[in-house]
């Protein structure tokens, strides 16, 4: 064996090193997005959405802080967060990494869904 071969054999042993970090996020997005369009993933938008429009409707129709209405929530639905825009008068709940939906008032029509 000459001084070659030896060098050549050392790179080949390493190189799957330099895979397995694009391997894995490669995996990692495949899973999120098997949840993210799948009945999970939906489910979550569904769950954004009902947070949205309950919590805008109880701060701007029923004229409630925000602590308070946050006590209108169904059980199971802890995993959303809700932020409020007084300005723009509209509630936004997401449900970390899934889903996302804004409800805004109208003085008119109330509480609607802004579209996904």
């Amino acid at each position: 064996m000459n001084a070659s071969e030896g060098m050549v054999a050392a790179p080949k042993r390493r190189r799957w090193w330099l895979w397995l970090p694009i391997l894995l996020l490669v995996v990692a997005l495949a899973a999120w997005a098997a949840v993210r369009f799948t009945t999970p993933g939906k489910r979550a938008a569904v769950g954004a959405g009902y947070a949205a429009h309950v919590v805008c409707s109880c701060r701007y129709v029923g004229n409630r802080d925000l602590a308070s209405c946050r006590t209108d929530m169904e059980p199971g639905t802890e995993i959303v967060t809700i932020t409020d825009d007084p300005e723009k008068r509209a509630v936004t709940a997401s449900v970390p990494l899934l889903a996302r939906r804004t409800a805004t008032y109208d003085p008119e029509y109330g509480c609607a869904l802004d579209k996904p």
